[in-house]
């Protein structure tokens, strides 16, 4: 099979996220029929149909979607390659460079990010980290970095292992490398000095519905079915705190925590999320991340 190269995987890319060969001919400064002749050609070389074109545009099909998401991850080792040559010759040592892509999740972005990146800056000060908020919903974290949108992700993980592995994260892709940063358990928040706190209406947001909590949850008859849903945590807080309702939150929530709430623990048996790196294979191995899961792992729980 003929390979593709770079400027080929660009177009590709490139109509992914324009959703057409007019506006991704627009991006790359190219005619559409260049931009066409192209996907063409790369269809062929792989045997199989990457867009499905319409009046509207086009949009990528399954094999697509596949063919696009390898096609970052390839370009952006491209992106790399010679910051990777700087850091690893004698030059500059084991000094990294460049852009870093993150995607976090909002409690995490907040709380376990900064002082990670302050010390990697600090020793780095080539890097320039670019942080992305992701709801953790769907793909979350580990679907962008599967699509190759970031080189390193802060997810929920799933499973009960704690070391480096390939499990998949919580809605992410397998084949991803991943490693336990932190496990928290997850307490009974309710307005402070409220007498009887399990008799409020329970306040959630949709991304507390991980596998970590879902058999825990199922399991106790004084959690309400009926819930009031919230935007993300940090709204949750705040209702509990304005008297609408009790929640049950994890620790990196709770960092926000003021005194017009109470937090209660749920116990040795109640639920423990764990929250860890995704990365990809071929990131895992540049400098730049390697340096930043060392700050990571060097963040105390």
């Amino acid at each position: 099979m003929a390979e593709l190269a770079p400027h080929e995987l660009r177009v590709l890319v490139a109509v992914a996220e324009t959703g057409g060969f007019s506006a991704a001919a627009a991006r790359l400064g190219l005619t559409q029929s260049a931009v066409s002749h192209s996907v063409r050609g790369s269809e062929a070389k792989v045997g199989a149909v990457l867009f499905e074109r319409g009046r509207t545009g086009a949009s990528p099909t399954p094999a697509g979607e596949r063919a696009v998401a390898l096609a970052r991850r390839i370009l952006r080792l491209y992106e790399v390659l010679g910051a990777e040559v700087r850091g690893a010759g004698g030059r500059a040592g084991d000094t990294a460079e460049g852009v870093l892509r993150i995607a976090a999740f909002r409690s995490a972005a907040l709380h376990l990010l900064p002082p990670a990146l302050e010390r990697l800056t600090a020793r780095h000060p080539g890097i320039r980290p670019e942080v992305r908020v992701v709801r953790e919903l769907g793909a979350g974290t580990a679907g962008e970095v599967a699509a190759g949108r970031a080189d390193l992700g802060i997810a929920t993980l799933n499973g009960t292992g704690t070391g480096t592995g390939t499990a998949a994260p919580g809605g992410g892709a397998a084949g991803l490398l991943t490693g336990v940063l932190r496990e928290e358990a997850y307490a009974l928040v309710h307005p402070a000095g409220h007498p009887d706190p399990k008799a409020l209406p329970l306040l959630d947001w949709d991304e507390n519905c991980g596998s970590y909590t879902r058999d825990w949850w199922r399991a106790q008859d004084w959690i309400p079915r009926a819930t009031v849903k919230a935007e993300d945590d940090g709204m949750v807080l705040t209702m509990v705190g304005r008297g609408l309702g009790m929640a049950i939150l994890p620790e990196l929530s709770l960092r926000e925590a003021t005194d017009a709430v109470d937090i209660t623990g749920l116990g040795p048996s109640g639920p423990v999320r764990r929250v860890g790196y995704v990365t990809t294979p071929e990131s895992a191995s540049t400098l730049a991340v390697r340096a930043l899961i060392r700050e990571l792992r060097s963040e105390k729980a």
